[in-house]
């Protein structure tokens, strides 16, 4: 028995391992089982149907519970079903804080929730001290955080938050999607639940859609798990034994993401068609310090603006070899995404400048391709996107 703590990146590639006691197989076997045997009359084994447990769930789970040093974890179909199952904490009347600029799936869920009375919300800026103490003061249930936020990488101080929310009584949940437990464990910080939307780099082959939420409490991962099963939200044997295996490579992947993404940063940082740059590991990202004290590196993505908006976005995307127009992050490819009309389309126009998402936004999601052949590529559509906005100056000189 080791009477040390292991490193997240063995815990990872060692989460389930030996785990068949009958024929001593390395890799954990996979339960497709839709039910189970009881031993006998008013005798349920440790599992009787695998909407409420299953034991390849239950590896996921407890390796997640490792990675987060949390107390217990649910396991979801989907990042949207572990969101969904952690708002049934509140009831009506129960108020809400939640940052003006999350990600779109969560504000259109969060939005129509509220506007069907399930609770009270409140938009907030977290990046602003004044703005979310001042309605934190004023009394809530739950403060929902996300740190990076998705897509403008601003960073929240998590422990700052979770000190007032304390003495305000609420719950902090923290989406830590962006950063996986590779690099930001926010119940160290205080949190009381972690999100992830495991599609992402839990998972990192964007082969399997899913979700977990894990619980620094016992007692509210069992509340969580409760729901889960309740709303018939939990993840099929299969995705999670696919999602066990990407998680095995979590840590030497998220190594090459960042330095594929550094190369990038340098690249895109002072270029003549970007407008502005967002990324924390920049010493000019107004929360670069914050990010260094709560996080083990700047994570994989990029969000850079355009000059020359939506024409220069096109002629940017135009002709990219080695980067994929789609939504998502985290996989081993590289995607890029416009947030105005893909990942927050479902925000009102009104949202989304609030949130500070404009034409000419471009999401990144850095992948593990030479990152010498992503510099060429992305190189090339810098020069197209300048050149058309070269071209739609002349025009307006004429």
């Amino acid at each position: 028995m080791t009477s040390f703590k292991p490193h997240s990146a063995t815990l990872a590639v060692r989460a389930g391992l030996e785990d068949d006691t009958q024929y001593g197989a390395v890799v954990p076997p996979l339960h497709f089982s839709s039910t189970f045997a009881f031993a006998g009359f008013g005798q349920p084994r440790a599992h009787d149907y695998s909407r409420s447990g299953n034991p390849t769930r239950d590896l996921l789970a407890n390796a997640l519970i490792d990675l987060e040093g949390g107390q217990a974890a649910t396991v979801t179909a989907t990042g949207m079903a572990a969101i969904t199952t952690v708002l049934q904490l509140l009831k009506p009347g129960d108020r809400l804080l939640a940052p003006a600029d999350c990600y779109g799936g969560t504000w259109r869920l969060l939005d129509a929730l509220h506007q069907r009375g399930a609770f009270e919300l409140e938009w907030v800026d977290f990046y602003s001290d004044d703005d979310w103490r001042n309605k934190l003061e004023s009394g809530a249930a739950m403060v929902w955080l996300e740190s990076p936020s998705n897509p403008l990488l601003r960073i929240t101080d998590i422990r700052a938050v979770v000190e007032q929310a304390r003495a305000s009584g609420a719950l902090v949940v923290v989406d830590n999607t962006f950063m996986s437990p590779a690099l930001q464990n926010p119940i160290a910080l205080g949190a009381d639940l972690v999100v992830h939307s495991t599609t992402k780099y839990i998972n990192g082959h964007s082969d399997v859609v899913g979700g977990a939420v894990i619980s620094a409490d016992k007692e509210r991962g069992q509340q969580l798990a409760w729901w889960a099963n309740c709303l018939g939200v939990t993840a099929s044997a299969f995705d999670c034994w696919q999602t066990l295996r990407g998680l095995r490579t979590l840590d030497v992947r998220m190594q090459r993401h960042l330095e594929n993404t550094t190369l990038l940063v340098e690249m895109l940082e002072g270029h003549a068609a970007v407008e502005h740059i967002y990324y924390p590991g920049l010493p000019s990202h107004p929360q670069h310090a914050l990010a260094e004290r709560q996080q083990r590196g700047f994570g994989a993505v990029i969000s850079f603006e355009l000059e020359g908006g939506e024409t220069a976005v096109r002629s940017f995307l135009d002709g990219l070899e080695f980067v994929s127009l789609a939504e998502s992050l985290g996989g081993v490819e590289t995607l890029i995404a416009h947030p105005a009309t893909m990942t927050h389309a479902a925000m009102s126009a009104d949202a989304q400048r609030r949130a500070g998402i404009r034409s000419g936004l471009l999401r990144l999601s850095v992948g593990l391709e030479d990152g010498r052949d992503l510099v060429r590529d992305l190189g090339r559509a810098l020069v197209r996107a300048k050149a058309s906005t070269s071209k739609v100056s002349r025009h307006a000189v004429a």
